[in-house]
């Protein structure tokens, strides 16, 4: 899913070997672009997993001001997307969990950083490979 500030931007689900990138959109929010897709937001469902490229950034306002105490560094490369607060309908609800249990909403992340889609939640992948077998039987 993608964020409710994010419904006035071009989306697209997300698929598995998708290269993305931290990305600014109308410069009010944050989220998933495709590489070479700057003003089209990825949307992620819940529980999926991806890497980062390197140890994730967030902003944190003490980075700017201390940039060797790694304010801002999480020490993790790999998340599983969630959302949160979902029964709040105009608060940001894409999150990150990492695997040491921190949670870090998505607007937070920095900009640039590249990220793969490594695997979508079991059920996206059971209704994905249905559609799949669906257009793949013969028509009697």
């Amino acid at each position: 899913m993608c964020d409710y500030s994010l419904h006035n931007v071009a989306s697209r689900p997300a698929k598995v070997g998708d290269k993305l990138v931290t990305t600014k959109f109308d410069f009010l929010t944050r989220g998933f672009a495709a590489i070479g897709e700057p003003n089209v937001a990825v949307c992620l469902l819940p529980g999926t997993e991806v890497a980062f490229e390197k140890e994730v950034e967030r902003d944190h306002a003490f980075d700017r001001l201390l940039p060797r105490m790694r304010f801002g560094k999480l020490g993790d490369k790999v998340a599983r997307f969630r959302q949160l607060n979902m029964d709040r309908p105009n608060v940001h609800h894409d999150a990150l969990e990492f695997p040491d249990g921190q949670i870090v909403l998505v607007t937070r992340l920095c900009e640039g950083q590249h990220v793969t889609v490594l695997q979508l939640p079991a059920s996206a992948r059971v209704a994905s490979a249905a559609q799949e077998q669906v257009r793949a039987s013969p028509v009697v």
